[in-house]
C-alpha cells in the first residue's frame, strides 16, 4: 500500500516538538526567500525544493536545537559561519530558539538565497 502524502501545514498541526515555534519561523523564512521555493514532507520533515531539487530538509529528532540538513551538492560552495560540517555534499545548520533564529535571519535567508542561484545555473 503507497504512503499517504500529507501537506506541511498537515504535519506542522501534529508535530509535537519543543522548538514547533521556531520550526514555524524557519519555514516562513525559507520560503519567503523566494516565491519559487515548494515545500514538501520528506523524511518526516519539511524539506524544501527549488526548480525540482531538494535543498534542505529539517531533522526534527534534535529536541534542544532546530536541526536544518543542507544536502544538496552546491551547498559545499557556499562560505557561512553557520554552516557546519565537512561532508562532501551536505552541510549542518543549528538554531537554538527564537531569539537565535531572529539574530541568524538574515544570513539563514541568503544562505537560502544562494542555494536557489546555484540551482539555477
Amino acid at each position: 500500500m503507497a504512503k499517504k502524502k500529507i501537506t506541511v501545514d498537515a504535519f506542522m498541526a501534529e508535530l509535537d516538538h519543543p522548538l514547533k515555534a521556531g520550526v514555524q519561523a524557519v519555514r516562513d523564512i525559507i520560503k519567503g526567500v523566494h516565491p519559487g521555493i515548494g515545500e514538501l514532507v520528506k523524511w518526516n520533515a519539511p524539506s524544501y525544493v527549488y526548480s525540482n531539487a531538494d535543498f534542505v530538509t529539517f531533522n526534527l529528532w534534535k529536541k534542544d536545537a532546530i536541526h536544518l540538513v543542507f544536502h544538496h551538492p552546491a551547498c559545499v560552495t557556499i562560505a557561512s559561519p553557520l554552516l557546519e560540517g565537512d561532508y562532501p555534499t551536505r552541510r549542518m545548520l543549528y538554531l537554538s530558539d527564537m531569539a537565535d533564529i531572529a539574530a541568524k535571519r538574515a544570513e539563514l535567508e541568503r544562505i537560502v538565497g544562494e542555494m536557489v542561484r546555484l540551482i539555477a545555473t
